[in-house]
């Protein structure tokens, strides 16, 4: 279909070429035309200009007058003739040129029709024409695509070296001489396989996710062309040689592929390891924090039992106990948030869920489902809302799970059909309804948690404002 289209736009601006061509000449035509009759008025002054000079000079001769005013009359009425069909050439010409102008705007319109059209496809044709690759090897790492890339590279150099990768069927002989025409087989056999060899590398070294189909057709074609071209000199490229080109294309793109996929994963394990170094570290800040006040209600709760012991005054004894069960309070919240800095040290699993958006960078019903084990979640969504976004995120939920890597990875696979990269699970975004994913939430893992539902999207819903007030003035 996209084909047709593009042929389609070839013939039709052919035709706008010729259009725009023959009102080019309708307008020469016009404007010589107008050149004639500016020179025959030039002429017709100049004949009356003579006339009027004879006329001055023949009044004498009264029959020679009349015949020059007669043929003035001629020349007059030849005049207005010139001119009603200048008139209404020009008329035609102009209508001409006006439909003319029509045609060439409609096939404009339909040249631009099309070419949206086929931008439109363009998505449709990747996925029609290339296909969705299915993996020929299922290698655990690149070291066993590299591996397996040398091992049939390797092969094809060992049938070159026997001379099996290409053959000829014919036993020539040049001025009688069996050895010469020997030695010409094997020029024919080389060339043969330079050229097969140096296409195969060039397809094999650009193939991608979406012309893998292609190139390997491509390969297919060269191995058929060749083999045809080489029947004169009964050179062939074996079959089997063949086989491992397509094999090397297929592991050689599979390979490319690995390698990406493994310097995603590197990339994301150095960001885990980065994410528990901060968490280990706010732990510990946290802790040493939580020790020293601590240590300083114990001390004050020491000073205040002293004071109690000493003092005499009822009054003063009973201020004195208030302060002491304030301090054992205080002492008592300060055991409880170091009891919890012990449990998220000791339990590296525990932590939040994060559900988030941000309608400005990808649009309503658009959630990112994350995990963190800060011990303050906010300070990892106000980082995922840096420099790579436009907007900061808002936070829809915040679920606390001893085990929030589990937590995350149930509500993956619970909207995997909702992802919105298929291709890559690490990318954490979902095309789904916040009702969908409280449902979820509420009657698998925790019935307690809170869900805003409508974000306050700040930052993007005052630039839009500016941008209405800015359209508006223009």
């Amino acid at each position: 279909m996209i084909i047709s289209d593009i042929f389609r736009i070839k013939k039709l601006k052919t035709t706008v070429l010729q259009q725009q061509a023959q009102l080019h000449q309708y307008e020469l035509d016009i404007h010589s035309l107008s050149t004639d009759i500016e020179d025959i008025n030039n002429k017709r002054i100049e004949l009356d200009k003579t006339i009027r000079l004879q006329n001055s000079l023949l009044t004498d001769d009264n029959g020679n007058a009349v015949d020059i005013h007669n043929k003035i009359l001629e020349l007059q009425n030849y005049f207005e003739k010139l001119e009603e069909d200048r008139n209404e050439r020009k008329a035609e010409f102009d209508a001409d040129i006006n439909q003319k102008k029509e045609e060439i705007q409609e096939l404009e319109d339909q040249i631009k029709n099309l070419r949206a059209d086929i931008i439109e496809l363009d998505e449709v044709k990747l996925l029609q024409d290339f296909g969705l690759y299915k993996p020929t090897y299922s290698f655990t790492s690149s070291s066993k695509y590299k591996e397996a890339l040398d091992n049939i590279r390797t092969k094809q150099k060992r049938m070159i070296v026997n001379k099996t990768a290409a053959t000829c069927n014919t036993q020539w002989t040049v001025n009688g001489n069996r050895q010469t025409g020997q030695k010409m087989a094997n020029d024919h056999i080389k060339q043969a396989l330079m050229t097969f060899n140096v296409e195969c590398e060039n397809a094999i070294g650009n193939v991608k996710f979406n012309n893998f189909d292609s190139m390997k057709s491509r390969i297919e074609r060269l191995y058929k062309k060749i083999n045809d071209l080489s029947e004169t000199t009964a050179v062939t490229i074996s079959f089997e040689y063949y086989l491992l080109k397509l094999d090397e294309l297929a592991i050689a793109y599979e390979y490319s592929v690995k390698k990406q996929e493994e310097k995603e994963y590197i990339r994301e394990q150095r960001e885990i390891q980065r994410e528990d170094a901060k968490v280990q570290r706010e732990l510990e800040e946290e802790r040493k924090k939580i020790e020293k006040e601590e240590n300083h209600f114990k001390n004050l709760l020491i000073r205040l039992q002293e004071q109690l012991a000493a003092e005499a005054n009822y009054t003063r004894k009973e201020m004195i106990q208030e302060k002491i069960d304030a301090t054992k309070v205080e002492l008592s919240d300060l055991s409880k948030a170091l009891s919890d800095v012990d449990y998220r040290q000791a339990n590296e699993r525990a932590g939040y869920v994060y559900i988030i958006s941000n309608i400005g960078a990808f649009g309503e019903d658009i959630y990112k489902i994350g995990m963190t084990r800060r011990l303050e979640p906010l300070d990892r969504i106000n980082e995922l809302g840096g420099a790579s976004v436009p907007f900061h995120f808002d936070v829809h939920a915040m679920v606390f799970s001893s085990d929030a890597p589990k937590l995350e990875t149930a509500l993956h696979n619970a909207f995997a059909d909702s992802r919105v990269n298929m291709m890559n699970n690490r990318k954490e975004f979902f095309k789904v309804r916040l009702e969908e994913i409280e449902t979820v939430v509420r009657q698998n893992h925790d019935r307690t948690v809170d869900f805003v539902y409508a974000p306050s999207a700040e930052q993007y819903r005052e630039t839009m404002k500016i941008k209405h007030i800015n359209d508006a003035s223009n």
